[in-house]
């Protein structure tokens, strides 16, 4: 089982074998964590993108990270579901996008792994319920990637994702 961790910063400068964007459907560059990525990864992040799109929600692709700095060697691009309420079958997209990923990774010989909150920004998908279907999906994905971060862009998704992975004890009273 992967040893995961939560931090908060930039997903660009990790140290990791490929990094996740939570990318459109055209895989050629977005708003968010998926317009950081691009334009640290150069424009042939976007050619490569185009020329391999469409991806659906909940799948996964895979290009080189060209200008991102070593050891990233990947990009991964997976596409999150639009919140709609949640009865649209929301989660199981979400994760589908997870274990997707982390399936990618390994056919990419990927032994880290950093990934973004899916979904939670524009696609407005609630990210308390989003941190827990990450964690948990991500711990019950057989894989061969040994260390998977989860990188918080601000201090409420990084509170949240700690919290799902290392959720508080429940006191139960025997009484």
């Amino acid at each position: 089982m992967a040893v995961i961790d939560v931090v908060r910063g930039d997903i660009t400068r990790e140290q990791v074998d490929a990094i996740v964007t939570a990318a459109n459907e055209s895989l050629l560059g977005g708003g968010g964590v998926d317009g950081a990525i691009h334009r640290a990864a150069g424009p042939r992040l976007a050619e490569a993108g185009g020329a391999i799109a469409p991806c659906p929600p909940g799948e996964a692709m895979a290009t080189p990270a060209f200008d991102l700095d070593p050891p990233v060697r990947h990009v991964i691009h997976t596409v999150g579901p639009v919140w709609r309420g949640g009865g649209y079958g929301e989660a199981e997209v979400l994760a589908s996008c997870y274990r997707r990923c982390l399936a990618v990774a390994d056919e990419l010989g990927a032994r880290s792994v950093a990934f973004p909150a899916i979904a939670t920004g524009v696609y407005g998908f609630p990210a308390d319920r989003a941190a827990r279907i990450a964690v948990g999906t991500l711990r019950s994905t057989p894989s061969q990637v040994e260390r998977i971060r989860l990188v918080a862009f601000d201090e409420t998704t990084l509170t949240l994702l700690r919290a799902a992975l290392d959720p508080p004890e429940t006191n139960a009273s025997t009484g």
